[in-house]
């Protein structure tokens, strides 16, 4: 499978920023989409695509600040580097607060630039990478049957009470079926141990997605 390549996303209304930043960046062999505005950009926007967003603070309509403080409340968690020829420090920490990469005030070096938006890629490739590991094991656990999750959740959130007796006893079921279930709900998790299955589940937080879901039983 051929990996995309990340892509540079410019969020600028000055024609003349926009179109430098682009050459500048193509000719480092980046690839890059220039918008004029935050509402072009979202209609454009695709999440499946890796990158980062090199975006102006100051524009008309809906500024930098606004588009970040959308981005976040749809879950959408692009890296932003911001860019700005009258930006303040109370407006730099703000934006560094929610998560941006840097705010880099024009004129600024392409270098600068450059380094930032390496460490944006990979910041953007880790998270990708994490949401891959938390969807897989979602897709796992919801392969469960409701009696597994409900033993797999007893056992997750009760670490020091993990014996067959100690969880058929909870659950009011016999430890024979505990250790039934256990051995396919390990199986089907493709871990090998219960210790494995705690640290799993707690570190993608699969429980708590799956309850939101509706999907245990309770």
């Amino acid at each position: 499978m051929t990996e995309v390549q990340p892509c540079v996303f410019i969020v600028d209304d000055d024609e003349v920023i926009r179109t430098s930043l682009s050459r500048a960046l193509i000719a480092r062999g980046m690839t890059v989409q220039a918008f004029t505005s935050a509402d072009a950009f979202l209609r454009a926007y695709d999440d499946d695509k890796p990158g980062c967003l090199v975006l102006d603070y100051g524009m008309p309509h809906m500024t930098g600040l606004e588009l970040q403080q959308l981005l976040a409340a749809q879950g959408r968690t692009i890296p932003i580097i911001f860019i700005t020829g009258h930006g303040g420090v109370p407006e730099s920490v703000q934006a560094i607060k929610r998560g941006a990469i840097d705010f880099l005030e024009k004129p600024f070096r392409q270098d600068t630039l450059l380094d930032r938006i390496r460490i944006a890629f990979q910041k953007d490739a880790q998270a990708r990478e994490a949401r891959k590991v938390i969807d897989a094991a979602r897709v796992k656990f919801d392969r469960l049957t409701d009696r597994e999750q409900e033993i797999a959740e007893f056992v997750v959130l009760n670490p020091a009470t993990t014996s067959s007796k100690d969880v058929a006893r909870a659950l009011d079921i016999s430890p024979r079926t505990v250790d039934h279930h256990r051995a396919r709900i390990l199986e089907k998790m493709e871990v090998k141990s219960v210790v494995a299955l705690v640290d799993l589940c707690r570190s993608t937080g699969i429980l708590g997605s799956v309850a939101d879901r509706g999907g245990i039983l309770r």
